[in-house]
């Protein structure tokens, strides 16, 4: 039995989202995003100064990714848009289920070859309604089908690996990824087997080592796998709902994590608050989408 080790960080950001999700840190601009996927809107935290924007949204949003230092990809409820930073002005660049109003996106990210990995779920999640896409230049590809509530995407430091998650199985899955293009050349097998727990396997990022970090939604922690699967550490959270981490700080050496408040009858701080994890980690810089 992993040993759950206390909460050594603090809170980043007091702001209590309804459904905190898919954070990134750009070192370019020492910046945090993330989402209030429900409340749509799109976070901004310059870490340096402490300078927060809220940036609202005209649909469900769950995913952005640097494209430059002008332009994002965000990944929205029936699409792609390229967001311009200066005026927030979006652009469509891709479709993605835009046929199917009852779906929105939810889990992903970018390959190193500048490919998206993005997951649909439906809105109220229903079980098997969604699906992983790759999503290459704006070419959008399916590659896994009939997932619950799609979470989990990061990929290994030499990109041949990607992992997924369905969070309504609790069964995270590994697949062969061709590190040239990131799509995958094998098919799913299991990484790690959490059906037998309460909570479930959220958002995850995988460390210049190749460990992977999950937040565990409903357990009020996140935890560590090493790249054969086995959990080697737990680290509370205040916040009972941990939805995703993201490495960040200078030196990629710091460790946050979005949660959300979403379900709870009484939210307590820091539910649905921006946490740093207090710990130092052997973190790496998200990848640019490219167009």
């Amino acid at each position: 039995m992993v040993e759950t080790l206390s909460f050594a960080g603090k809170v980043l950001c007091s702001s209590q989202l309804i459904l905190g999700e898919g954070p990134s840190y750009e070192p370019e601009t020492d910046t945090i995003w993330w989402f209030n996927i429900l409340g749509k809107e799109l976070h901004e935290l310059k870490l340096a100064g402490g300078e927060k924007r809220v940036h609202p949204l005209p649909r469900m949003a769950s995913v952005a990714a640097r494209i430059d230092d002008a332009r994002q990809l965000i990944a929205m409820e029936d699409g792609l848009y390229i967001r311009d930073r200066a005026s927030g002005a979006l652009s469509l660049h891709a479709p993605l289920e835009a046929d199917r109003p009852e779906n929105r996106s939810n889990d992903g990210r970018v390959h190193r070859s500048g490919a998206l990995w993005i997951g649909t779920m439906g809105k109220k999640a229903e079980p098997e309604a969604g699906a992983i896409y790759h999503v290459a230049r704006g070419t959008v590809t399916r590659i896994v089908d009939r997932i619950g509530i799609t979470n989990g995407i990061c990929f290994s430091p030499d990109g041949a690996t990607g992992y997924f998650v369905d969070t309504k199985v609790n069964r995270y899955m590994k697949i062969a990824v061709d590190p040239a293009t990131g799509l995958p050349t094998g098919e799913p097998q299991l990484f790690a087997d959490a059906s037998g727990r309460p909570g479930g396997v959220d958002g995850s990022v995988c460390d210049a080592s190749g460990d992977v970090w999950n937040a565990r939604w409903g357990e009020g922690c996140v935890e560590r796998y090493d790249p054969a699967g086995r959990l080697v550490a737990r680290y509370a959270t205040p916040a009972r709902q941990p939805s995703c981490p993201a490495f960040f700080g200078p030196q990629l050496d710091r460790l946050l994590v979005t949660t959300a408040t979403e379900g709870m009858d009484a939210p307590g701080a820091p539910d649905g608050c921006l946490l740093d994890l207090g710990i130092r980690v052997n973190g790496r810089a998200e990848h640019s989408y490219l167009l």
